[in-house]
């Protein structure tokens, strides 16, 4: 790990990893979920990670999302060497700089649509006026301006991802990191998700997706493909 943890290597890059392994010890067993990974991801690009089950997709996305550390290699985001850094400080990497969407959505089921959107905000130690107008317009962005006060259990599961995307954005973070966005969505939904995602990338949105669905990562600009923990495609397979 020879580069300064500030040192910005490309301006254009936001996600970059060299040479990146995880392995997992299981018994006797080692599995190497990654090895040898090496991804660019530049800013404004829509990029998606497929891969079959076993294929390191998610240790992938763990690691760019940085909820976990790689064992070998270097991870940079906006040109920061984050690979290396302890929990808290990547904590506050993961709330300043990452948008996260689940399939599962992850919403607080006892609180209004609002208040889970403020959430990283007040994490962030952000006043209530700002926090508050800023949830405001994202749920009027993502078209939820008439149910802003309305609790998840009362919620359709595409207005819940919609939620979740205005939660996402909140922060204005470098990347907006998508896990499965529709995986538990019908497929008209599912497409009107998607529609969104679109929107949000023609609007200047870095978007990475993680998805085994082909008809997801085809609205992605690039398919990044993994099997047995490689990269064995990096290059423009989607439309």
């Amino acid at each position: 790990m020879d580069a300064a943890p500030d040192t910005i290597r490309d301006a254009r890059a936001v996600i970059e990893t060299r040479q990146l392994g995880r392995h997992y010890r299981m018994g006797d067993t080692v599995v190497h979920a990654l090895r040898d990974v090496d991804v660019r991801i530049d800013r404004g690009e829509y990029a998606a990670i497929m891969g079959p089950s076993g294929s390191g997709k998610s240790t992938l996305m763990n690691i760019i999302g940085c909820l976990d550390t790689p064992d070998d290699g270097d991870y940079e985001l906006n040109g920061r060497l984050v690979s290396n850094l302890g929990d808290r400080e990547l904590a506050k990497v993961r709330n300043k700089e990452i948008g996260f969407v689940f399939q599962t959505f992850n919403l607080l089921n006892r609180t209004s649509a609002q208040h889970n959107v403020e959430m990283p905000l007040i994490y962030a130690g952000v006043n209530r006026k700002t926090r508050n107008e800023k949830a405001v317009e994202l749920l009027r962005k993502v078209g939820l301006g008439d149910r802003m006060h309305h609790r998840p259990g009362e919620l359709s599961g595409g207005q819940r991802q919609r939620v979740a995307i205005a939660r996402a954005l909140v922060t204005s973070p470098s990347i907006l990191l998508a896990d499965e966005p529709t995986g538990n969505l019908d497929s008209t939904t599912a497409r009107e998700i998607m529609d969104l995602f679109d929107e949000l990338h023609g609007g200047g949105n870095t978007i990475v997706l993680v998805t085994h669905d082909e008809n997801v990562a085809n609205h992605a600009n690039r398919v990044i493909r993994l099997l047995d923990g490689r990269v064995v495609s990096n290059g423009s397979d989607a439309s």
